[in-house]
């Protein structure tokens, strides 16, 4: 199942969509969830590895590879959605804690890959690039809010939708 979901994700990147409304964050938030072991930080790095992979074959703009420390901050940012589904997995009422769990993930998203952004070189080495680097960055923060919670209520509501109808078939009796 975790393939097709690497497999998903890196392609929702390939479809046009807003700026940072990807899937990423809640296939990391998910995997933390539901797989164990360090299996599940493989997921969002192979979704985006075979994205990043597809979108410099294909040409698509703002994909690809580029500058490797920035590339690298992402990459790790990305990954941050992994513990904090560790997290989410330890508590009851998932239904309720899935959200909060989306914008941890979206701001320690935020936080690290535009520290990468800065490191690498995108703006100047002061403070003030370093300020200019975060508050240019705002609006793509909403953009990956916004789709961190799409697609968190997506993969955990459709995952928790099918475990209840698996469980309703379990426990109903079957007709002849």
């Amino acid at each position: 199942m975790f393939y097709l979901l690497i497999l998903a994700a890196a392609a929702t990147r390939l479809f046009p969509h807003p700026p940072n409304v990807a899937c990423i964050g809640a296939v990391g938030l998910f995997a933390g969830c539901y797989l164990s072991g360090k299996r599940a930080y493989l997921v969002p790095l192979a979704a985006l590895l075979l994205s990043d992979i597809a979108g410099h074959m294909l040409k698509i703009p703002g994909m690809g590879f580029y500058q490797p420390l920035t590339m690298a901050a992402v990459y790790l940012g990305a990954v941050a959605a992994v513990p904090v589904g560790r997290w989410l997995s330890s508590r009851k009422q998932l239904w309720f804690r899935a959200p909060a769990g989306s914008l941890m993930a979206s701001t320690a998203f935020f936080l690290i890959s535009n520290f990468g952004v800065w490191l690498g070189g995108w703006y100047t080495f002061t403070l003030a690039g370093f300020l200019s680097c975060y508050i240019n960055a705002i609006p793509f923060f909403g953009y990956t809010l916004a789709g961190d919670l799409l697609f968190t209520g997506v993969l955990f509501g459709s995952f928790e939708l099918s475990k209840s109808f698996s469980l309703q078939r379990s426990v109903l009796p079957h007709r002849a």
